[in-house]
């Protein structure tokens, strides 16, 4: 089936269970759907606010938690102030459409993926309201003992078989009385878009198998330090980050890497001063619709390939980037918008540095019953364009359309949510597409159960280059304690 046929075919599944919802009022389905309500809190605020001032309340009764230490003598001991939660989550993949490999290559059918994992933080409350926390999560994957390890390249073995690593792990608190600091590894969300990144340049992504999940379980924490100011319905922050990571991209040998070679060695940056990332935003609430502005220079997660004296190497460019965000919010509708300035942006081919306009914007419904129908359109356009850009191994356009449209339903009080997802690089998805249906069910308050479906359709650009045949079937049970 070509790209229109399968779009085609997503948006009338969709308009479908639009016109059950709406309409179907007698029929059996909307016996199962009866009932149920998914509050959308409008406007929305910032999330770094929320991050700001999150559990930072001061006890109404009792003595002030915060004039003591825990000790012998406390009556408030350690046991109060440290919390530990996370979760064991054991996940498969299950790939159906691979044909049969050619000699030497990878065998792809079948399972792709059995991983357990396991995440955990510890939240300490310290005195003068302060907190900190420290996370960190473990996995291994089965699937590559259960296959034959010796099927597999060294490199998809070493990032993708097993993982220990440190998530979130910070300091915060209150400075003065407007002014907040929080300090060490920490995911900071810019911008206003739930499915496309266009000011939301702070953290890189977890890009290892894509489409599975949402953008906000991709994010990986950056080393920084914030200074949080707040003035009436003002928020202003002011970050470094001192720790350059970038996206973890899938590797020579693995279904989702788009070459047949590996690729060059990737420059390591030290952590002076000099490499050093900074960060501004102003971020205002107001009744009904809240302002964001932003302003940064980083380094690009995405690497261009240079020629050097000791060869070809990955290479990331600093770009500065200037940016605005806002939310409207008029009845069941949230109306989103975003746009960024990035300058200094460098490809695999010597045309220079460029510039590039991304403006982004979006929609959101909630006036169907348990329904939330999401639209979110962005265009990325480069100046000075250079037809060498056209060619590999940048495969760049001018003008880059991307577009992602979302369906979510709950059923049975809000304990089984339903989504479907599409997401397109060009308007039928010439330069790559993706579609995902998948299916959550809480099974208790600790216990929840996701299962799912993606397909993948090939591309011009060049991480959807030879992906159709990864289509796969996807499940996972986890335990949150």
């Amino acid at each position: 089936m070509n790209a229109t046929g399968k779009i085609t075919i997503f948006l009338m599944l969709i308009s479908y269970g639009l016109g059950q919802s709406a309409w179907g009022q007698g029929s059996d389905l909307d016996d199962i759907l009866e009932g149920f309500d998914q509050p959308t809190e409008i406007p929305r605020t910032d999330s770094e606010l929320d991050e700001a001032i999150s559990g930072f309340a001061t006890p109404q009764n009792g003595p002030d938690k915060s004039s003591v230490l825990p000790g012998e003598d406390s009556p408030f001991p350690m046991q109060s102030r440290l919390k530990i939660s996370g979760g064991l989550t054991m996940g498969a993949s299950y790939n159906f459409a691979h044909s049969q490999p050619l000699p030497g290559e990878t065998d792809y059918r079948g399972l792709s993926r059995c991983r357990s994992a396991l995440d955990l933080d510890a939240d300490l409350t310290l005195p003068k309201k302060w907190q900190a926390r420290i996370g960190g999560k473990v996995f291994y994957d089965f699937a590559y003992s259960i296959k034959g390890r010796d099927e597999y390249t060294a490199e998809v073995l070493k990032n993708y078989e097993d993982e220990i690593e440190f998530t979130e792990v910070y300091l915060q608190g209150a400075l003065l009385k407007n002014l907040d600091l929080k300090a060490g590894r920490q995911i900071v969300v810019w911008g206003k878009s739930d499915n496309i990144r266009v000011t939301d340049l702070l953290n890189p992504l977890d890009n290892r198998e894509p489409g599975v999940v949402d953008i906000r379980d991709l994010r990986l924490p950056v080393t920084m330090t914030k200074l949080d100011y707040y003035h009436g319905a003002w928020n202003i922050s002011a970050l470094m980050i001192h720790e350059n990571r970038f996206n973890k991209d899938p590797v020579f040998g693995n279904d989702f890497y788009p070459g047949t070679t590996p690729a060059p060695v990737e420059e390591k940056l030290s952590t002076g001063i000099d490499h050093q990332e900074y960060g501004l935003a102003a971020n205002g609430i107001f009744e009904g619709w809240d302002l964001s502005f932003y302003g940064a220079s980083l380094y690009d997660d995405q690497p261009h390939r240079e020629i050097t004296p000791t060869g070809v190497k990955l290479r990331h460019s600093r770009i500065s980037m200037a940016g605005s965000a806002v939310n409207i919010a008029l009845g069941n509708w949230l109306l989103k918008a975003e746009a960024a300035w990035l300058s200094g942006l460098e490809y695999s081919v010597d045309v220079g540095p460029k510039s590039r306009l991304d403006i982004l914007i979006g929609t959101e419904y909630t006036g169907f019953n348990e329904t939330v129908i999401s639209l979110e359109l962005a265009n990325r356009h480069i100046f000075d364009f250079d037809q060498q850009l056209e060619q590999a191994p940048v495969y760049g356009q001018e003008d880059e359309l991307q577009y992602v449209l979302r369906l979510s339903h709950d059923f049975y009080h809000d304990t089984l949510q339903l989504t479907a997802l599409l997401s397109s690089f060009g308007l039928t998805g010439d330069d790559g597409a993706f579609q995902r249906l998948n299916i959550k069910y809480n099974w208790s308050d600790a216990i929840a159960i996701t299962t799912g479906i993606i397909n993948y359709q090939n591309g011009n650009k060049t991480l959807f280059k030879n992906i159709e045949d990864n289509d796969r079937l996807f499940a996972e049970v986890r335990y949150s304690f």
